[in-house]
């Protein structure tokens, strides 16, 4: 099993819309992919037509919990209009934890205990974070096998990587812990000053994390919400498809973060 997080301390980046593509993109090659999430905003839960203010059992559930079996984790799955693709839901009451939880201790580990109980059930988990660091970024960091970090290009998402960073820094310090990640340029616009100039800034300041292509900006992708599937089994031989299998190919070969870059 692998475990991607797809995490930034800034919203509207395309967290998740690159995890559920990636998920996507995993079930048709064949994998059994869960997606987990953990957004108090609850659009991932939202994407596949759950109610986050309603939805029973959620990831609150998983937190709440005295203790953590395969039989109780597998409670809080539920199943996607996607054959191969399931989901922990977030219901809204998640954002809750850090004050009900405050400093007890095991709390960082709640969600890779959950995960161990499945790993022969699945190839593939993607967890969508919260844009905050707190209790369910910690778990995030702390579940995944690399992270994929998404960035806007525009010049104010910059601010929101350093941020990212700067947390993933001081998580790795504070838990011993190494954090392989990625930084994945989205919604870029050829056509655009901003875009271009924002993947340059990229490209001379995170050149050793930064992966060699783009995922473009493609309206599709709204329809593919709304309609409550992935682009992969939407329509894939779009633009933004084609940038989303070619990212994960990457990732599994490992080039992920590989500082050859493409021309796009």
């Amino acid at each position: 099993m692998k475990v991607w997080s797809i995490a930034n301390q800034k919203g509207g980046v395309g967290k998740t819309t690159t995890a559920v593509s990636l998920a996507g993109m995993c079930v048709l090659h064949g994998s059994r992919t869960l997606l987990i999430d953990m957004d108090p905003h609850g659009s991932m839960t939202s994407y596949f037509g759950y109610d986050p203010e309603s939805v029973q059992p959620s990831l609150y559930d998983l937190f709440q919990a005295d203790q953590i079996g395969h039989g109780f984790t597998r409670s809080l799955i539920h199943k996607t209009s996607l054959a191969g693709l399931d989901l922990i839901p977030a219901s809204t009451a998640i954002a809750t934890l850090d004050k009900q939880l405050g400093t007890k201790s095991g709390m960082g580990l709640v969600v890779i205990n959950a995960i161990r109980q499945i790993t022969e059930q699945y190839e593939h988990v993607f967890i969508d974070c919260p844009p905050m660091l707190g209790v369910l970024m910690v778990n995030a960091l702390a579940a995944c096998d690399h992270l994929v970090i998404p960035v806007q290009t525009e010049f104010l998402a910059m601010k929101g990587l350093e941020r990212m960073l700067n947390t993933i820094q001081m998580i790795e310090k504070a838990k011993s812990i190494h954090i392989n990640y990625t930084i994945v340029p989205t919604m870029f616009d050829r056509r655009t000053r901003a875009s271009t100039d924002s993947l340059e800034y990229l490209r001379e300041h995170y050149t050793e994390h930064l992966w060699r292509s783009v995922i473009p900006i493609d309206t599709l992708f709204r329809e593919c919400s709304s309609n409550g599937l992935p682009i992969s089994h939407f329509r894939v031989s779009t633009r933004g498809a084609r940038a989303y299998s070619s990212l994960l190919e990457d990732m599994i070969k490992g080039k992920s973060g590989n500082p050859q870059v493409v021309a796009v």
